[in-house]
């Protein structure tokens, strides 16, 4: 089993705020860290959190806009700073790689490890691992935009070691053919792997929307995930506003989730009129019933869903 956990590193929408970074957020899992943006400074509120310099890491960029992309040049060098070695993966539109390495010539970086730059061009499985996935999917914004989705695979069902025992069947080989749903002969007779494993358990399914307008797509795309974060940049109050700039309200946000059979919204990417969140929670609640405001340095443990 994968721990997880979610870190909010940043909430504020185009400026930071005395109480608000620039948009980022971290998922930590199985000691792997996911990072989803980095706006300006964010790196400041990586190091708070205690995430690690020198450990495996994706980074994965909504789009190009300065709040959600310009921190990476302080994290990068201070991650070099620090002595990191392990290559760095980021993910992100075509222009992210012209970013990184025109600012890298002009600054002159010098990077104590590799920093691997893929370029997104379509949606889709943007990177697969073992036992997870991260897909992205085009968002309605002022410029290219994806939101991604991160989904871990099924596990086995949980493994009957007292009826294998029974069965007499020595420990090993036949125990891990099992495990993975392997049918197996042992002394003449065929034990089904369906005898002794249960069903299989559902992973967790994560999805964050980066900067957009709602859409069917996106709802369709987010469907059935165990947590979402969703950008909530204005009130309904503000609709007009949220049209003009292409950004999303709390109340739309929480049409869109329930929309998509989400079990947990988080709104983000506040605006800076916001002082604090309560009113915009309280919108959202109204059309989803399990609704919370992501906070800077808010950490979240991300359960297993119940069967």
């Amino acid at each position: 089993m994968a721990n997880m956990e979610m870190i909010f590193l940043g909430t504020s929408s185009a400026a930071p705020t005395s109480e608000r970074g620039l948009s980022s957020i971290a998922i930590m899992r199985n000691g792997e860290l996911l990072l989803f943006d980095a706006g300006e400074g964010m790196q400041r509120n990586f190091i708070k959190a205690s995430l690690g310099m020198n450990r495996k890491m994706k980074v994965f960029v909504t789009h190009m806009h300065a709040d959600h992309c310009v921190g990476l040049l302080g994290l990068l060098q201070t991650m070099s700073l620090q002595g990191r070695e392990r290559r760095l993966d980021i993910y992100g539109q075509p222009r992210l790689k012209e970013f990184l390495l025109e600012n890298m010539r002009i600054i002159n970086f010098g990077l104590t490890f590799e920093v691997a730059i893929h370029t997104i061009e379509r949606e889709g499985t943007v990177v697969e691992e073992s036992d997870y996935k991260v897909s992205c999917c085009e968002a309605k914004h002022s410029i290219p935009t994806f939101s991604y989705r991160l989904d871990e695979f099924d596990r086995p069902g949980a493994f009957n070691v007292e009826i294998v025992k029974q069965m007499g069947i020595p420990e090993g080989k036949l125990y891990t053919s099992l495990q993975k749903g392997q049918d197996i002969e042992y002394k003449g007779t065929r034990i089904k792997s369906s005898e002794v494993v249960g069903h299989p358990r559902p992973g967790r399914k994560i999805g964050i929307s980066g900067d957009t307008r709602p859409t069917d797509k996106l709802a369709k795309f987010f469907s059935g995930c165990d947590l979402l974060v969703f950008e909530s940049t204005y009130s309904q109050d503000k609709y007009e506003k949220a049209l003009e700039t292409l950004h999303c309200t709390a109340t739309e946000a929480a049409t869109l989730a329930k929309q998509a059979g989400v079990k947990k919204l988080f709104l983000t990417h506040f605006s800076a009129r916001y002082d604090e969140t309560s009113s915009l929670v309280k919108e959202a609640s109204i059309i989803h019933p399990n609704v919370e405001a992501a906070e800077d340095m808010k950490r979240i443990d991300v359960p297993y869903p119940s069967l």
